[in-house]
């Protein structure tokens, strides 16, 4: 498109405190703003800014970035713009965890301990003698730079930790790229090379050849599939205390994860994140261990509703529990099912979790594509997957073997 801007200068009269007249230059930018058709004027009281403006328009232009500044939105909007649209895709905890960490990009920031800094968080009361340091709030996103978010971070990290610091980071990344998109306002480059936080060890996983030995028990327990369930299908607690009957389709083979159980037992239609929402094929061992279990599984009243609900009545084979078919806490799911399986079978503990982690890594290691296992763990994306979930499963002995076949 044609675009032009003309550069004018302008005489004025203007009369000081003291009465006396003097003539003042200003250089005035003219030109037809590109996205809304109407004629636009910037005035300036140097010429070389002025040209300096002229240039920059006709480079944003020409780039197909130009934006009316008047329309661009601050940080503090492109944080509500993002948990606007976040909300309804991920569940109500999660958005409030959101809202936790965006209270540190957005700022004003705290001076004080972690408790003082939640209390205010929760009220909104003040401290008495509070100290408090200006965040990214009130920034325009053109505003913004890689420079004045490496000095953001720096703060944070000294005031809250540098997990906090890095976790809010990741957010921010994720606002601007959303603020980028739909009020096209181009966002600075993330600052490299900033501080990391301590290494935190790795979790605790089992080998294959434990694994084994939890599915082979599993088979011979009644309930054995509790705990044999996240070893086979990689999900959450949350998602495996709220599974129901009706997501297992023994005819295709899948679990569809489509809701998970609160920490009060309550069902919410949706996962963690809208990833989470997912299929998961349904391999022979897992099916024989959930087709058992149907046939003794408590009911709710007389039909089949929660795959893993709370124990009921025992009642002599076949029949079914009496009593049950109610929601099992997380607390109580550990206490009854997991611990004491990892008890009777002498094995090393890990938590319900870290069978997830097992699970993912271990379908790494066996060169299942990353993108694959990402959508079957219903991470958003790889990089998830990557970054917190693979975890070697297999001695060196293994890779060299590997990298010989490969060189054979």
């Amino acid at each position: 498109m044609d675009f032009s801007i003309n550069l004018t200068k302008r005489t004025r009269k203007r009369k000081l405190k003291s009465g006396e007249a003097v003539l003042q230059d200003r250089y005035v930018l003219n030109y037809i703003d590109p996205n809304s058709g109407r004629r636009r004027q910037q005035f300036f009281e140097r010429k070389r800014d002025a040209e300096a403006r002229q240039r920059d328009l006709l480079t944003q232009v020409a780039a197909g970035a130009y934006v009316d500044e008047r329309t661009v939105p601050t940080v503090a909007e492109a944080i509500d713009h993002w948990l606007a649209d976040r909300e309804g895709n991920v569940k109500a905890t999660t958005l409030k965890g959101y809202k936790v960490v965006c209270a540190v990009i957005r700022g004003p920031l705290l001076v004080g301990s972690r408790r003082e800094r939640a209390d205010f968080t929760a009220t909104g009361a003040k401290p008495k003698g509070a100290t408090f340091l200006k965040m990214l709030g009130e920034v325009k996103l053109n505003d913004l730079t890689t420079a004045a978010i490496r000095a953001w971070h720096r703060t944070v990290a000294e005031q809250t930790g540098t997990y906090t610091a890095d976790r809010a980071k990741a957010h921010l990344k994720s606002i601007l790229a959303l603020a980028e998109e739909d009020f096209k306002v181009r966002a600075p480059s993330m600052p490299t090379g900033l501080s990391r936080a301590r290494h935190k060890p790795k979790k605790a996983i089992l080998t294959g050849e434990l694994i084994r030995k939890i599915i082979q028990a599993a088979a011979d327990d009644e309930q054995g599939v509790y705990y044999a369930f996240p070893f086979l299908a990689g999900t959450r607690p949350s998602e495996q205390l709220g599974l129901l009957w009706e997501d297992v389709d023994f005819d295709k083979n899948l679990i569809r994860i489509r809701r998970i159980q609160e920490r009060d037992g309550s069902l919410t239609e949706m996962t963690k994140t809208e990833a989470g929402t997912r299929e998961i094929p349904m391999g022979k061992t897992l099916r024989e261990l959930l087709l058992a279990w149907r046939v003794r599984c408590p009911r709710k009243g007389k039909e089949l509703h929660r795959v893993f609900p709370g124990p009921g009545r025992l009642q002599p084979w076949p029949k079914p529990r009496l009593g049950g078919g109610g929601p099992l806490l997380y607390q109580n799911f550990r206490k009854r099912y997991w611990e004491p399986a990892f008890k009777q079978l002498g094995l090393p503990y890990v938590t319900p979790h870290s069978a997830r982690h097992s699970f993912i890594s271990t379908l790494q290691a066996q060169g299942i594509e990353v993108g694959l296992v990402a959508q079957i763990a219903g991470h958003a994306n790889p990089t998830v997957t990557l970054g917190h979930y693979t975890q070697a499963v297999r001695g060196g002995a293994a890779a060299i073997t590997a990298l010989e076949q490969a060189y054979g």
